[in-house]
């Protein structure tokens, strides 16, 4: 198949949006598709590495459209109208269109989508609605806004795939139809107990503290000020691993934190699993990566009990959910968990074991079942999956797509002008 991704975000952003649509790029390539993905141009002078995939090392051709920064959060970066979007589309000449967390360019794709008699997959990965309340965007209106706009682009798709079971109902819920389910993978092999790394725990809590962290961009939705109290906590060091419009804020919210900035590759995965315990408190999770990131890590988690979280956190089985946009609650399930090594052992056990089947070559066969699924409904043909079948490897361990929804190395150290560790 001929696929086009128009994405919203794209590397060198990091972000759940940038990261999903790599991997999805580059099962593509490894299956012998041919995807082409099209996205805004990041900030003047920042570096575009190539990314090339397969046995043969085949480059992604990435078409970047001219952008400004969005007013308010500079690291969003917003298309402007171009005429290279309708060309890239005609020129690659794709089977079906995936229009990754659409908005601004992805409404411009699904409008190009429809004029040149293409099926779109549109793939809902962020809840604009709640960030409208968030960055109290268009006072009260923000929010009807933002829903009307998805649902626009939505309800013009062939198919709208969820990342989550609330994210899909949320969407039914707001008039969204033809709701599927299309999770996230995990890599379960770099992201794995064995990385913990007891050097780093000892330069990271010197007093043998539990050490908790939080990992994920620092701004306003993220609610990362939740973690006041447990940064207060006796015998606890937090450690907030990521950047974003709020770093400023936070470290003289959070005095007693370690800020290590922004991690990846295999300097993350060790920060993850040298963790005792992990917290997340974003309440707009869609689907929540970095929690399912901890829990291939084999460390247990607290998080918030709304969106993504849902699906992913067994209560009291893999860690603890507890009410959104609460810090005290947050606190106590911190504390909790920290006065238990044993259970935060077996959380992690139980977590480790829930995410090993979520890879993303399973996830990535789902998705492609999904493809052809649209096809053959837009070319008024039988879908056959046998035909599919000898385009993957071995049966997915992911279940058959879901029924619409009826009506989510070197050691690291603190930075030197962090708290003293």
């Amino acid at each position: 198949m001929r696929v086009a991704i128009i994405t919203e975000s794209f590397p060198p952003e990091v972000n759940g949006v940038a990261h999903s649509v790599l991997r999805t790029a580059e099962h593509l390539v490894r299956r012998g598709h041919q995807p082409l993905v099209i996205t805004p141009a990041p900030a003047r002078g920042s570096s575009c590495p190539a990314h090339s995939f397969g046995p043969d090392a085949t480059e992604l051709p990435v078409v970047r459209i001219p952008s400004v920064p969005l007013p308010g959060y500079p690291q969003v970066r917003v298309a402007l109208p171009s005429s290279r979007l309708g060309a890239a589309l005609a020129a690659h000449r794709p089977d079906v269109v995936h229009l990754a967390s659409p908005f601004i360019l992805g409404a411009r794709g699904m409008a190009e989508a429809r004029r040149l008699d293409l099926p779109a997959v549109a793939v809902y990965q962020t809840d604009l609605a709640g960030y409208a309340q968030a960055y109290r965007v268009g006072g009260g209106l923000g929010a009807a806004t933002a829903w009307h706009r998805i649902r626009s682009i939505h309800r013009a798709a062939a198919r709208t795939l969820a990342p989550s079971t609330p994210a899909a109902q949320d969407l039914t819920a707001h008039g969204v139809p033809r709701v599927h389910l299309w999770p996230r993978g995990v890599d379960s092999l770099r992201f794995h107990p064995r990385h913990r790394d007891q050097a780093l725990h000892r330069a990271l809590a010197p007093g043998g503290e539990v050490l908790v962290g939080y990992v994920g961009r620092l701004a306003p939705e993220k609610r990362v000020d939740l973690l006041a109290g447990v940064a207060a906590l006796p015998g606890v060091r937090l450690v907030v691993i990521g950047d974003g419009p709020s770093s400023g804020a936070l470290r003289e919210l959070l005095p007693g934190a370690v800020f290590l900035g922004r991690r990846t590759g295999e300097e993350l995965a060790r920060c993850y699993a040298t963790l005792d315990l992990f917290v997340h408190t974003g309440p707009l999770e869609t689907f929540c990566q970095t929690i399912q990131e901890a829990m291939a890590s084999g460390v247990p988690v607290v998080g918030p009990a709304a969106g993504g979280p849902l699906d992913l956190v067994g209560h009291r089985r893999t860690g603890l959910l507890v009410a959104p946009r609460d810090a005290r609650a947050v606190a106590e399930a911190v504390a909790e968990l920290a006065a238990d090594p044993a259970r935060r052992t077996a959380y992690g056990r139980a977590g480790r074991a829930d995410v090993r089947a979520r890879t993303w070559d399973a996830v990535g066969d789902l998705l492609l079942r999904h493809y052809a699924e649209v096809v053959a409904e837009h070319r008024g043909e039988q879908f056959d999956p046998q035909v599919l079948a000898a385009q993957v490897l071995p049966a997915p361990v992911l279940p058959a797509p879901v029924l619409p929804v009826p009506a989510q190395s070197a050691p690291i150290v603190a930075p030197v002008e962090e708290q003293p560790v």
